[in-house]
């Protein structure tokens, strides 16, 4: 579990690098401008770490599904070579798929309006812009994008369909709250993840550019990548212990 906690914490830290501290700058210059090549950059790495996390909260699912489904295989299935692999794997899909997306844009001509209605270099938003044929992109992005989205989330609820079935065999209530602990915290990050992207891209707005895209693309971008860190380390006893500390102290002086 904390070897893939590593990697999504690594995969947060540069998702929210991408994207923030130029929203920060323009903030603080007054400079909305961005140069084309740091604008598909901005693109690539956006997608890049996207796709990764989603394939790392996928992997961390089926490591939650082989703790509570079958406890005494867990260090026989998920062995140091597996978890290598199935890290390796999820770096390898989201390079070749940040690629794809970010070559074929490479390939189209912008009209004479180059302003983009958000605060970072969205896929989306680029492609309105292009006075050139983007079939082939949104084609792309239907099969390839879609897939990436929905196929790692099937497979979380497939797994967590099978915990819940095998949790529901617990015959003690203390077991039942240890395999809830075991992937509470991971199934909070799963849904505030993937809530804020459906949320975004799968229902249609009013408009092209709505407060409502702006707040969800914040949500995730920036929001969950910080509050993941706070959400798995509500486990830790020592964590506990100090919030705890802080909430009764607060509590006194409030008084």
């Amino acid at each position: 579990m904390y070897f893939f906690l590593s990697h999504l914490a690594f995969s947060d830290i540069s998702f929210s690098s991408v994207t923030v501290p130029k929203m920060l700058m323009n903030m603080q210059t007054q400079d909305q401008s961005i140069s084309y090549a740091g604008c598909i950059a901005q693109m690539y790495f956006f997608i890049f770490f996207t796709v990764l996390d989603d394939f790392l909260l996928t992997s961390m699912a089926y490591d939650r599904y082989v703790a509570i489904c079958h406890p005494l295989h867990y260090t026989t299935i998920m062995r140091e070579g597996l978890c290598t692999l199935l890290v390796t794997v999820s770096w390898i899909h989201s390079s070749a798929n940040a690629l794809c997306h970010t070559l074929l844009l490479t390939q189209l001509s912008f009209c004479a309006d180059n302003t983009i209605p958000h605060f970072f270099c969205d896929f989306g938003a680029l492609l309105k812009l292009f006075c050139s044929d983007t079939s082939l992109n949104e084609l792309v992005i239907f099969t390839v994008g879609l897939a990436v989205i929905t196929l790692p989330l099937i497979c979380i609820l497939v797994s967590y369909g099978h915990i819940g079935a095998t949790i529901l065999k617990v015959p003690s209530t203390k077991g039942i709250c240890k395999a809830l602990s075991t992937c509470g915290s991971h199934l909070s990050v799963v849904s505030l993840y993937y809530g804020t992207i459906i949320g975004l891209y799968f229902v249609p707005s009013s408009s092209a550019s709505s407060p409502k895209d702006t707040i969800s693309s914040v949500m995730y971008t920036v929001v969950t990548p910080l509050l993941n860190p706070f959400i798995y380390s509500l486990r830790n006893r020592d964590m506990k212990g100090a919030l705890e500390k802080l909430f009764h102290k607060a509590a006194v002086l409030s008084q």
